[in-house]
């Protein structure tokens, strides 16, 4: 049976999830997330698409991705970034093949509602991962220039972010202080399905009217059992 489209909205946010072939390393070392980092400025601004968050972990990434007025800019954007880190790799280790699983797992959000919580999820994946307790100090993801601890002019900022505070200093305070609050369970578990599934991460009744819209399957179908490694 073919694989069913990937669903992507103009001007939506969309959690990306892409992961190393058969859970291999992607990233060795310093050089190569700066290189990853790079390639995603450099593209992301001629594509016109804007990131709210992102987490590369060792052997995965985590994005926030609008893709903007054309939704294809969201699968444009994956192949130059997967593209650029496979041949800067296969270079560096005199290698050949695939760096990357074949299709990255998107899922649309709605942004009034899970925009905010996404980010959350993504920047607290070394905090889950063990790696770190305090998420700002986790380098390779966008949450420490969203607390002040470092600049990064080409991240884009949210309503909600911006509505935090009326200058800087308050929007990064109190950002900080958002991720000491207590997250529902069922905050993580929708998040986490809906993404794995393709599906979109929203309140069921917005995903039921898009799914009646675009005559297609967008609401979540049950619990399921997420595996171990789904983080």
């Amino acid at each position: 049976m073919p694989r069913q489209s990937r669903f992507v909205l103009p001007n939506c946010p969309h959690h990306v999830i892409q992961r190393g072939h058969n859970r291999q390393s992607v990233f060795a070392g310093d050089d190569d997330y700066l290189y990853y980092l790079d390639t995603h400025q450099e593209w992301k601004v001629q594509l016109g698409c804007k990131v709210y968050a992102y987490c590369l972990m060792t052997n995965h990434v985590h994005l926030v991705i609008d893709p903007g007025d054309d939704p294809e800019h969201l699968g444009q954007l994956m192949k130059r970034l997967a593209g650029r880190q496979t041949r800067y790799v296969n270079a560096l280790e005199r290698r050949s093949g695939s760096l990357w699983e074949g299709r990255y797992k998107s899922s649309p959000v709605q942004a009034d509602a899970y925009l905010q919580a996404c980010c959350r999820y993504v920047e607290l994946n070394p905090v889950r991962a063990g790696i770190v307790d305090d998420p700002a100090s986790y380098r390779w993801s966008s949450c420490p220039a969203k607390v002040g601890r470092i600049k990064q002019p080409w991240l884009d900022l949210d309503p909600f972010y911006l509505s935090l505070g009326e200058s800087t200093s308050q929007r990064a305070e109190k950002y900080a202080g958002w991720f000491r609050e207590t997250i529902p369970e069922a905050e993580w578990r929708l998040i986490r399905e809906a993404t794995q599934r393709g599906q979109l991460t929203a309140h069921k009744r917005f995903a039921e009217e898009l799914s009646a819209r675009y005559g297609r399957r967008l609401v979540q179908r049950g619990p399921g059992r997420p595996r171990k490694d789904e983080k």
